[in-house]
């Protein structure tokens, strides 16, 4: 699992935080505060356990140790439709265990594909990751993250979607080699 956790180190170095594209990444990344997971689970149930373990730890981890986790599975969910289920099934995790408000969720798959848009749309780059993610963040890190960020938050997707549109063809195929050569054409 070795290679799956330096592809998913080196997306956030180069991707997330080389691109800015989360600008509240680099400083628990730098401070080693980013704890990536990997899940080696091949069904929805066993998945969903990883998930509800990993809140678990992360609500019994100081956010000095571990701010936020990035839950990796490179052995299931490929089908993005299907990765899109399991996630709404996560997300009720948050709310069955009343977590709502001290955890969020965002998502990152391969094939990821923002509702309206097209599969090649340049904008469906800011959500692809090597493999299927379900980022595990702390509400009030992000809240103190916002607070501190002096921009509006709100221009984050539209400049993301400006920055990955400018990408040229190489500059796509070297940040995200996983992604077929017809994409980068």
């Amino acid at each position: 699992m070795k290679t799956v956790e330096s592809r998913i180190a080196a997306w956030l170095d180069e991707v997330v935080i080389g691109l800015n594209l989360c600008p509240f990444a680099a400083k628990p990344r730098r401070n080693q505060q980013i704890k990536i997971d990997i899940c080696t689970a091949c069904d929805d149930a066993d998945i969903l356990e990883a998930v509800y373990q990993a809140l678990t730890d992360l609500a019994q981890t100081d956010p000095a140790i571990t701010d936020t986790t990035v839950l990796v599975v490179p052995n299931a969910l490929h089908d993005f439709e299907h990765y899109l289920d399991v996630l709404s099934m996560a997300e009720n995790l948050i709310d069955h265990f009343g977590w709502r408000g001290t955890f969020q969720l965002a998502s990152f798959h391969p094939q990821y594909c923002f509702d309206g848009c097209e599969p090649d749309d340049a904008e469906n780059l800011t959500n692809r990751a090597p493999y299927p993610c379900f980022h595990l963040i702390r509400e009030d890190s992000m809240s103190r993250a916002l607070a501190h960020y002096g921009q509006d938050p709100e221009t984050i997707p539209a400049r993301n979607i400006a920055c990955v549109s400018a990408l040229t063809a190489s500059q796509r195929a070297a940040l995200f080699p996983w992604l077929s050569t017809d994409e980068d054409a």
